[in-house]
């Protein structure tokens, strides 16, 4: 049960094995980045199932596609194994996670639709607190699986390493949290190490630095110096923890208050590639940035 004013969601990346594709999608139960479910929660308590949101972001070479179409709570269910949100859903059948993406991208119409079949290498049962009183909690499922891509609109068929983690909270996330980066790297050993900089630099911050074995270990690693990366074109102040200078490979979202990125940084005597996000709380919540929202992620019901 997520709580009034609350949210859960699950997140996956994955990057095809010629490196040529790569995709994100969130699924959002009380969508966090909701301008409606802000102004919902203005008015008293507020229920996360009526701001539920499938967020599909696919990149290549040739063209982006973005779809992010909240739904109202007559158009989701959910249980154990399934969650449907409007034409789309997810569902676990005992051995992989089922995609099926029918969605529309703005802010050009473009279908999004297809199947995704995501197999986890290893399932984990963990989960940490992101704050000091526990009410934000963070944990990956399957933080190295094999994904399979197979979509009509656009036409895409292809494999690759994939990632899948959760968040949840027990209130919004802007009465915690001002900022945090996060990446994940593929080691050489099949395990994936996270990196984890909760209010970066500040008295009340947290540090992950967790490696994730094959087999489901869970270790701590020490963290490398932070190194400073370019400001986004938004302006956003970003950093990486990394042995050498981080190298941006590719900037995937650039947002007001939100950045995705492939690096290429140094990690336990190994060069990776990395997927990294940056999360400026204050801009989301920002009036400005709150009224411009709905152009990005429409409502239906």
């Amino acid at each position: 049960m997520v709580p009034a004013g609350g949210y859960l969601w699950w997140y996956i990346d994955a990057l095809s094995d010629d490196g040529a594709f790569g995709l994100s999608i969130i699924a959002f139960v009380g969508s966090v980045f909701s301008p409606y479910y802000a102004w919902a929660r203005r008015g008293g308590p507020a229920s996360p199932d009526n701001h539920c949101a499938l967020n599909v972001a696919l990149y290549s070479r040739g063209a982006k596609r973005w779809s992010m179409t909240e739904r109202g709570a007559r158009h989701n269910a959910r249980d154990r194994t399934h969650l449907r949100i409007g034409p789309s859903q997810l569902e676990w059948d005992g051995q992989a996670l089922n995609i099926h993406i029918d969605e529309v991208g703005v802010p050009i119409p473009r279908r999004i639709r297809g199947h995704i079949r995501l197999h986890p290498r290893q399932l984990f049962n963990f989960s940490t607190p992101l704050d000091a009183a526990g009410r934000h909690r963070w944990g990956p499922l399957a933080p190295h699986a094999r994904i399979e891509v197979s979509l009509q609109h656009p036409a895409q068929r292809w494999r690759g390493h994939a990632y899948l983690d959760s968040n949840e909270g027990d209130e919004p996330i802007e009465r915690a949290f001002s900022e945090w980066d996060w990446s994940r790297s593929a080691m050489r050993d099949g395990s994936t190490a996270v990196l984890y900089d909760v209010e970066p630099g500040r008295d009340n911050g947290r540090l992950l630095a967790l490696r994730f074995g094959r087999h489901g270990s869970v270790a701590p690693f020490e963290a490398p110096p932070v190194q400073a990366l370019p400001r986004t074109a938004w302006r956003i102040a970003r950093r990486l923890r990394s042995d050498a200078p981080v190298q941006v490979v590719q900037q995937l979202e650039d947002t007001p208050f939100y950045q995705r990125a492939v690096l290429r940084s140094s990690l336990m005597g190994e060069t990776v590639s990395s997927f990294h996000e940056t999360l400026n709380v204050p801009r989301l919540v920002s009036p400005l940035v709150q009224a411009m929202l709905p152009w990005r992620m429409p409502r239906r019901g």
